[in-house]
C-alpha cells in the first residue's frame, strides 16, 4: 500500500481521495477550511449542478482552453460515469433544461456529504483547519508537503487539488499556483472567468432584479458577432448577469479586456421584427386612446416599460392613435435589439471558476502527472482548464481526478507485483 497526499477537500479532492482509496491506498487528505467542499456549497446557485448530460463528444465543445487535453480524461471518466458514482451511493439526481444535471433534493450539501460519507467508509483520513505551506521534492521527485505547523508529512504520491481563484470567501488563495511555481511550472495567467458584465448606460441600474427569460443576447465587436444565445439574464445595479451573460463572459473576456464591446438584447426572438410589428398594432387597435406609455404592459415586464419608453423617444404621454408608422418601427427595432455597452467583467469575488493555471504542457493528459515532478499530480480548476457554464467545469474535476487516482492504481499495482 502506498501513502497518497491530497491538498484540498473540494470536488477534485474528494473525489480523488475516494477513488485513490478504493484503489487500495491510504490516503490523507489537508483542507485548510473548518469544512469540506466549502465552494462545492454554493455552486449552481446551492443545488450543485454536478454535471451535464450531453454526449461525450460536447463536452469538449463546452471546454473554453484546452480542449484537446481532456480527450483522455474525459472518455476514461465520462458524465455518465459521474451520474452512477452518486447514484450508486444513493443521491439521487435529475436532469433540468440544457442537460444540467442536479441532486434530486437540490441540495449542494448532498454531493458533499456523499463524498464525505464515502471518504469516511474508504477510512481516507480528513485534515481539516490543515494549511500545507510548502511541497517538497527531491532529485525531481514528491517526498512530502509541510503543514503549516512545521509538521512534514510524507508520501509516495501527492495531488494537488487546491481549486482557483475564484470566490476568495471559500478560502481559495491561489495556493496551488504557488505550490507550482516553485517547483518550476509555467503559470498561465489567471483571470476571472463565467462572471458578471458591466455596463456604462445610466438606464440599467433603474431595472436592477429584473429578471428575462427566453431572450437573445449577442456580444458585438464592431459588425463582427463573438457570441449569441437564447436564455435568462438578469439586470444589475452595475450591468447585466444571469446564465447567458457569465456563458458570453468566457467567450469575450479577453476581447473586452482590449476594448469596449457591444451587447444586443432581442427581447422577443420568437417573433419576427414584421409579426412583432403587427402585434403591437394589434395591441394599439385595442387601446386607441390610451397614452404611449400606458401601452406596453400586455408586451413588456412592467419595469422595463418606462426604459423602453424612453428610448424610443416617443412622447410618454402620446396617444396611441397619433403615432407614426416611423415610431411604431423605431419601437419595434428597439424591442428586437435593447443595446447596451460591456465596458469590462466584474472580478475575483463574483467570478465561478478561474481562467489560466498551471500550463497543460508540463502535465500528462493520461495520469495528471506533472512532467518535472515525479509523483506529483494536479487536478481540477488548479491546471489551464475552463469551460461555459452548466456542468461542465466539475465534469473537469472529476474526470481529472479519476485521472490521478487511476493511475497511482496502476502505478503501485506495478510495483507491488
Amino acid at each position: 500500500m502506498s501513502r497518497v497526499l491530497i491538498v484540498g477537500a473540494g470536488a477534485a479532492g474528494m473525489y480523488a481521495a475516494v477513488w485513490a482509496a478504493r484503489n487500495g491506498q491510504e490516503v490523507c487528505v489537508f483542507e485548510k477550511n473548518e469544512k469540506a467542499g466549502k465552494k462545492l456549497f454554493i455552486t449552481g446557485k446551492g443545488r450543485c449542478n454536478l454535471t451535464n448530460a450531453c454526449d461525450v463528444e460536447d463536452l469538449f465543445e463546452a471546454a473554453r482552453s484546452n480542449p484537446k487535453f481532456l480527450y483522455s480524461s474525459f472518455y476514461t471518466h465520462t458524465n455518465q460515469d459521474v451520474i452512477d458514482f452518486f447514484e450508486e451511493l444513493g443521491m439521487k439526481t435529475k436532469t433540468e433544461r440544457g442537460g444540467r444535471v442536479f441532486p434530486a433534493s437540490d441540495h449542494s450539501s448532498d454531493v458533499i456529504r456523499t463524498l464525505e460519507q464515502e471518504m469516511k467508509r474508504l477510512k481516507v483520513e480528513l485534515r481539516l483547519n490543515c494549511r500545507v505551506e510548502k511541497i517538497c521534492q527531491e532529485n525531481g521527485t514528491f517526498t512530502g508537503v509541510l503543514l503549516a505547523d512545521g509538521t512534514m508529512e510524507t508520501g509516495d504520491a501527492c495531488i494537488v487539488a487546491t481549486g482557483g481563484m475564484s470566490y476568495p470567501s471559500t478560502g481559495a488563495s491561489g495556493d496551488g499556483y504557488r505550490f507550482a511555481g516553485e517547483m518550476g511550472h509555467a503559470i498561465i495567467e489567471l483571470k476571472p472567468s463565467l462572471v458578471p458584465i458591466q455596463t456604462e448606460e445610466e438606464w440599467v441600474p433603474q431595472l436592477m432584479g429584473l429578471s428575462l427569460r427566453n431572450v437573445e443576447l449577442k456580444v458585438l465587436d464592431g459588425k463582427r458577432q463573438l457570441f449569441c444565445e437564447m436564455g435568462e439574464m438578469l439586470f444589475t445595479h452595475y450591468g447585466v448577469s444571469g446564465p447567458l451573460v457569465i456563458s458570453a463572459s468566457a467567450d469575450v473576456g479577453a476581447r473586452l479586456e482590449q476594448r469596449k464591446l457591444k451587447l444586443s438584447v432581442d427581447l422577443k426572438p420568437a417573433l419576427s421584427e414584421e409579426r412583432l410589428d403587427q402585434r403591437i398594432l394589434r395591441d394599439f387597435q385595442e387601446q386607441k386612446n390610451k397614452q404611449f406609455k400606458n401601452s406596453l404592459g400586455k408586451l413588456l415586464p412592467s419595469k422595463l416599460i418606462p426604459v423602453i419608453v424612453k428610448l424610443s423617444e416617443i412622447p410618454p404621454e402620446k396617444k396611441i392613435n397619433e403615432i407614426s408608422r416611423e415610431e411604431r418601427g423605431r419601437l419595434v427595432y428597439l424591442i428586437k435589439h435593447l443595446e447596451m455597452t460591456a465596458v469590462n467583467l466584474r472580478g475575483w469575488n463574483e467570478a465561478i471558476i478561474t481562467k489560466g493555471g498551471v500550463s497543460v504542457k508540463e502535465i500528462d493528459p493520461g495520469t495528471m502527472e506533472s512532467r518535472k515532478i515525479k509523483n506529483l499530480y494536479f487536478v481540477g480548476e488548479v491546471l489551464d482548464l475552463d469551460a461555459v457554464t452548466g456542468g461542465f467545469n466539475l465534469q473537469i474535476a472529476w474526470s481529472t481526478a479519476y485521472a490521478a487516482a487511476s493511475n497511482l492504481e496502476n502505478k503501485y499495482t506495478d510495483r507491488r507485483e
